[in-house]
C-alpha cells in the first residue's frame, strides 16, 4: 500500500532519504476509501485491529470487518443528520468502536473531534461551543455521560448523544442501532466528496499555558505520518504495533491507525479503565508478540523500575519514545536490560514526527534526532538569527522553501492566535533546543520554561534528567523561582520512589548530586517533595501552575 503514494519507499542513508523522499497526495485523498477499501478490496483477511480488555476479552478485526462497520456506523450518523463539515465529539477511551466511528465520520467527510474521557462539564461546554460540536459519541463512562449532560443546556449546536451501550434519557445506543443499517456507503462525488484542504480533524490541545487551542488537520494529515510510521516507528508489514495511548489524544492517530495501517502493519489495543500497572503493560507486549512499540518516557521509566528481565521482550523489533524528553538514564538501563534502544522523536499536535533518531543514524542518548524528510527544521535566536552548533534557539518550522505533508492549516476559528505563531512563512514551535556539530537536537525545554538566573540560560529538562538518575526520585519538574540577587533560581519539585522521605540530608544529597553530574550552577537551590506532580488531562507536567504558586 505505501507504494502507491511514495515514489520511493527505500533509502542507503539519512541523506539519500533527506533529498529522495516524496508524498503523491491525491487532490481528493479519503483514508476510509483510499487506505481502508483498498485493503478490503485487495486483502480483505488481513488484520487491522488485534483488541483486548483488562477482562481477558479478544476481538480481532480485518480490513473487511473495519469496511463493514464503517459503513454502516457511516449510514447510521447519516440517519443522524450528521454531513460534510459537521463537526462530532468522539470520547471512546480505547473502544474499538472509536474506528468505525472516525472512519464513518472520513466517509462523511464530517470533522472529528477525538477528546479524553477526563473531560469536565466545564470542559465539553468549551469544546462544544468553540467547535460548534453538533454530536458527541461517548463511551457508558456514568461520570462521562453526566458532565455531558450538564454542559448540554449551555451548548446549543449539540443535538445529538450517542453512548454505546447503555439506555439513558437523552441519548441514543449505537449497538441497539447501528447494525441494521446497509453496510454499503458509496464514496461521495461532487460537492459532498472531500478534498485534501477540506478539515477532517480538530485537535484540542493540553492548555499546559492557556485555555485549549484547536488544531485544524485538513484530510491529506494522515499521509504525513508514513514517515512516522515507516522510518520512525519502524513498522512492519504484517506486523502488530503498539502505541500507548486512548483514542482521545493525538498521539492515538500518530500511532494506532494512519501511517501504520498505511504501511500494512495490524495495530494493538489494550483496553483498560485502572490504574497503570507496568508489569501488566509488558505482559501484553509478550503475550500478543509486539513488534514495534511507543509510549512516552513516563512509560519506560516505570518499566526500568519493574522486572524487565523476567519478561520475553523477543518479539519486540523497534522501541520508539516521544511525548516528552527521554532521559538518558532511562535510555541506558532499558538498553541493557532489552538490547533495544529508544529511539526518540520530536513533533506536536500540530504536526506529525518533526525530527526523529531514524535507521540510517546511530542514537545519541537523550537527543531527538535529526529533522526528518519534508520539514525544513531552524533553530532561532529571540532576533531571528539562526543559531550556531551548541547554541540556544527555538525550533521552527520553514514553509517558503516547502510545507510538510501532515502540519496543520492554522487554529480553528483564530486568525490572530495562528498568525502569532506562524507568520512570515516561518511556523514557531515554542520549543527550545541546541543543535550539535553532527546536527543533532537536543531539547531544552518550552520557551516559556528556560530559567534565566545570573545570567546563565538554563533549560529544565537537563536538570530533571540529572535529578532522574538518582534512585530517590521518581519524577521531578524543574521551575523558576524570583530571586532578588540572581533574578531567578532553580526550584525542583520532586516525587520520591517508594523508600525514601523528605530530609534536609536528602535535599543536600540531590543537590550534590546534579552538581557532580552537570554544571554546578545549575543545581536547585531550593527543593519540595510532593505526592504527586500537577499536570494536564494528557498527563505533561503543568509547571506555570508550579510557577504562579510560587509567585502567589
Amino acid at each position: 500500500m505505501v507504494e502507491k503514494f511514495l515514489s520511493k519507499t527505500e533509502f542507503t542513508s539519512y541523506e539519500d532519504f533527506i533529498n529522495n523522499y516524496s508524498v503523491n497526495v491525491p487532490e481528493n485523498f479519503n483514508f476510509a476509501f483510499d487506505v481502508v477499501d483498498e485493503y478490503a478490496k485487495n486483502d480483505p483477511e488481513k488484520k487491522a485491529i488485534v483488541w483486548s480488555n483488562e477482562f481477558g476479552e479478544e476481538r480481532t478485526f480485518t480490513f473487511a470487518d473495519i469496511k463493514h462497520y464503517s459503513n454502516k456506523t457511516a449510514n447510521y450518523f447519516k440517519s443522524l443528520g450528521i454531513k460534510k463539515g459537521d463537526p462530532v465529539m468522539l470520547i471512546l477511551k480505547r473502544r474499538y468502536e472509536f474506528w468505525f466511528c472516525i472512519l464513518a465520520l472520513h466517509r462523511l467527510g464530517a470533522v472529528g473531534i477525538p477528546a479524553t474521557h477526563l473531560l469536565t462539564k466545564k470542559d465539553i461546554e468549551y469544546r462544544n461551543n468553540a467547535a460548534s460540536i453538533k454530536m458527541i459519541v461517548s463511551t457508558d463512562d456514568e461520570e462521562v455521560m453526566q458532565h455531558v449532560d450538564d454542559a448540554h443546556a449551555d451548548s446549543p449546536t449539540l443535538k445529538t448523544k450517542v453512548c454505546l451501550f447503555g439506555k439513558r434519557e437523552g441519548w441514543r445506543t449505537f449497538h441497539d442501532e447501528f447494525e441494521s443499517f446497509s453496510d454499503v456507503f458509496e464514496r461521495p462525488t461532487g460537492s459532498e466528496d472531500v478534498t485534501t484542504k477540506d478539515t477532517m480533524l480538530i485537535y484540542f490541545t493540553s492548555g499546559t499555558t492557556g485555555m485549549p487551542k484547536m488544531v485544524q488537520h485538513n484530510f491529506a494529515y494522515p499521509l504525513g505520518h508514513i514517515i512516522t510510521a515507516k522510518y520512525w516507528q519502524n513498522v512492519e508489514d504484517n506486523g502488530l504495533h503498539f502505541t500507548f495511548s486512548d483514542t482521545g489524544w493525538a498521539k492515538a492517530v500518530w500511532g494506532k491507525i494512519y501511517g501504520q495501517w498505511i504501511c500494512g502493519s495490524a495495530v494493538f489495543v489494550y483496553d483498560f479503565n485502572h490504574r497503570f500497572e507496568p508489569t501488566e503493560l509488558m505482559h501484553m507486549i509478550e503475550k500478543y508478540k509486539i513488534t514495534t512499540f511507543c509510549a512516552p518516557p513516563t512509560i519506560y521509566r516505570f518499566f526500568i523500575k519493574a522486572d524487565l528481565k523476567s519478561i520475553d521482550f523477543s518479539s519486540l523489533k523497534y522501541c520508539v519514545v516521544a511525548g516528552e524528553p527521554l532521559n538518558p538514564e532511562v535510555f541506558k538501563q532499558f538498553y541493557d536490560a532489552t538490547g533495544l534502544r529508544l529511539m526518540e522523536g520530536f513533533g506536536q499536535t500540530e504536526m506529525t514526527v518533526a525530527i526523529a533518531t531514524l535507521p540510517w543514524i546511530k542514537a545519541k542518548p537523550g537527543s531527538m534526532g535529526r529533522p526528518v524528510a519534508g520539514y525544513d527544521v531552524e533553530l532561532h535566536d529571540d532576533e531571528g538569527n539562526i543559531c550556531e552548533p551548541g547554541e540556544e534557539g527555538q525550533i521552527v518550522i520553514r514553509t517558503d522553501r516547502k510545507r510538510p505533508v501532515g502540519l496543520f492549516d492554522g487554529y480553528y476559528r483564530d486568525e490572530e492566535l495562528t498568525h502569532s505563531v506562524w507568520h512570515d512563512d516561518i511556523y514557531y514551535t515554542g520549543d527550545m533546543a541546541w543543535q550539535d556539530e553532527d546536527g543533532y537536537f537536543w531539547f531544552v525545554g518550552r520557551a516559556d520554561d528556560v530559567i534565566k538566573s545570573s545570567g546563565y540560560r538554563i533549560g529544565p529538562f537537563e536538570v530533571e534528567s540529572a535529578l532522574l538518575e538518582h534512585p530517590a526520585v521518581l519524577e521531578c519538574a524543574i521551575t523558576a523561582v524570583p530571586d532578588e540577587i540572581r533574578g531567578q533560581i532553580v526550584k525542583a519539585t520532586v516525587v520520591l520512589t517508594k523508600g525514601y522521605t523528605p530530609s534536609d540530608e536528602l535535599i543536600k544529597t540531590l543537590q550534590e548530586h546534579v552538581k557532580n553530574v552537570t554544571a554546578p550552577y545549575k543545581y536547585p537551590r531550593v527543593i519540595e517533595f510532593v505526592d504527586e506532580l500537577p499536570k494536564t488531562i494528557s498527563g505533561k507536567i503543568r509547571r506555570v501552575e508550579i510557577r504562579d504558586k510560587d509567585i502567589n
